[in-house]
């Protein structure tokens, strides 16, 4: 027997006594997952195959790069209460056990982890990208060993995920503007010459003509090295996430968490014992909303399962409305929350080298440059359909940037500044098409600056996080650094090249620290 549920706009395919498919939003620029439903089990090859749509607004690929989607799954054995991270059968390119549908074409990138897959354009185009049909398959063989695993997998819930990427293709490119920012990478001795990044070898950082170097600051860094050649440098290709992370997208993290691994990544006490909460909002631990973060819970909750997070944008106690600020960026996010969903998404942190690349790619480097490659700026302001996926602001201009915004107070939609009739300048998109890398939330990277930072390997995620809900990855740093500013900050700190917080424990959770993860491609 099988009933279909719509629920804020998702449809689940309910199978009782079977399984049960979620189609869960991701919630940046309009990406949907829906009809969601499974293929037969196979009991003699332990797979399951997953098919689903797949859309979102704002697609391209040319030349130079494109965007795409990383896809991956989560799965339940024990009705709901504890989730867990799907291999995927095998890896490759249009692997012979993924399908890539029907609509707009694309390719399947299966990473040889198998945590997920990235679905991509296979072709050059530009405008909404959608596909029925897809499918992936889960080798529940893989993670689940138990003699039950036939029963477990037939019984399983399962969710299946969507985070919009760019990728950044194999190229050198350069760090430091030549101008006048804060601390800025440059070549020794002239601190107007740019330092140019030619492979993923190891740097020179010192006082030798044509080493790496950048003025002493407070956070700027120790001004020693090297720079190993594990360090993620930016030169080798990467899929970056397109925008900042949704409270949407946050909300979905939270809701495949364990009750203790939850009270870890919010702000609100929520420790089992707790069964009433008057912090409601649970990031900024507030009764109300305070600076545009709506993720919120009930005021009465069970005294140890899993709580259901909502967003709550209008305050009218009704979940996940069409108004309730889901594609709003989210704030209030410690470093330890952005290690946290890294890891949980199959992602990893960046390093400000790929922040850099991620910006100004391979064009020339523009003197205290923004990251949609001038020195032009425009302050978002006049709020136009608070708070809904149409979200943006009346006024307009070059470099159309949430920066020293004392009138909003918070983050904006995820890409309110993009639809397909502006350009890049216009957008306030970076060289490959990232959005919102100047302003809005300030962008976590792990910094060149300190010998801790700099034993980073770029290791991925593996979707499992500790008890606690920490992130549990091998040389991942204790801190990150921060580029590019937020929704509060002055113009200077906005600039690509600007290192002004790059180095420091900035550990806290503030509401204009944000999470942008990427991935090694």
């Amino acid at each position: 027997m099988r009933r279909i549920i719509s629920i804020a706009g998702v449809l689940v395919l309910c199978c009782i006594l079977y399984f049960v498919v979620f189609a869960e939003r991701a919630c940046a620029n309009n990406i949907s997952v829906s009809n969601a439903i499974v293929g037969p089990q196979n009991s003699s090859t332990d797979v399951m195959v997953m098919q689903f749509d797949i859309s979102w607004s704002n697609s391209w690929r040319d030349s130079d790069n494109y965007d795409a989607a990383w896809v991956f799954l989560k799965y339940s054995t024990d009705g709901g209460t504890t989730w867990s991270h799907a291999t995927l059968k095998t890896s490759g390119a249009n692997p012979a056990d993924c399908n890539i549908g029907s609509g707009t074409v694309i390719d399947i990138i299966v990473p040889t982890d198998k945590k997920g897959a990235f679905l991509q354009r296979a072709a050059n185009g530009t405008g909404a990208l959608s596909t029925t049909s897809v499918q992936l398959t889960w080798d529940y063989g893989t993670d689940i060993t138990a003699s039950t695993k036939d029963t477990d997998a037939a019984l399983a819930i399962i969710k299946v995920m969507a985070i919009e990427m760019v990728y950044i293709p194999t190229g050198s490119f350069s760090v430091g503007s030549g101008g006048s920012e804060t601390s800025a990478f440059y070549t020794y001795p002239t601190t107007t010459t740019i330092y140019t990044i030619g492979s993923e070898g190891a740097i020179t950082v010192g006082t030798e003509n044509g080493n790496l170097y950048y003025a002493s600051t407070t956070y700027g860094g120790d001004q020693t090295g090297p720079i190993p050649a594990n360090f993620p440098k930016g030169y080798s290709a990467f899929y970056i996430m397109k925008y900042e992370a949704s409270q949407g997208q946050y909300r979905d993290f939270l809701n495949t968490l364990t009750r203790a691994q939850q009270a870890g990544r919010v702000g609100t006490s929520l420790a089992a014992g707790t069964t009433l909460v008057t912090n409601r909002y649970v990031m900024s631990n507030t009764d109300t909303l305070q600076n545009r973060i709506a993720i919120r819970c009930d005021a009465t909750i069970h005294t140890s399962n899993p709580i259901t997070f909502y967003c709550d944008f209008d305050g009218d106690g009704a979940a996940d409305e069409s108004g309730d600020g889901e594609w709003i960026a989210c704030g209030y996010l410690s470093t330890a929350d952005m290690f946290a969903y890294a890891d949980w998404a199959g992602l990893r942190p960046m390093t400000e080298f790929e922040y850099e690349k991620a910006c100004r790619g391979a064009a020339a480097a523009v003197s205290n440059e923004y990251a949609w490659g001038s020195t032009d700026i425009t302050n978002a302001d006049g709020l136009t359909n608070s708070g809904l996926t149409s979200e943006t602001v009346s006024g307009s201009g070059n470099g159309l940037c949430n920066y020293n915004n004392d009138s909003i107070l918070g983050m904006l939609r995820c890409g309110f500044g993009a639809t397909t009739s502006t350009t890049r300048i216009q957008a306030g998109a970076s060289f490959y098409g990232v959005i919102d890398m100047s302003g809005n939330a300030w962008e976590r990277c792990v910094s060149a600056g300190n010998a801790t930072s700099r034993l980073f390997t770029g290791l991925q995620g593996d979707g499992a996080l500790d008890s606690s809900g920490n992130a549990n990855v091998a040389n991942w740093p204790t801190s990150l650094g921060f580029r590019g500013s937020g929704w509060e900050g002055v113009s200077t700190y906005v600039r690509v090249s600007d290192r002004a917080y790059a180095n420091g424990d900035f550990s806290d959770r503030v509401n204009t620290y944000g999470i942008r993860c990427v991935r090694t491609s």
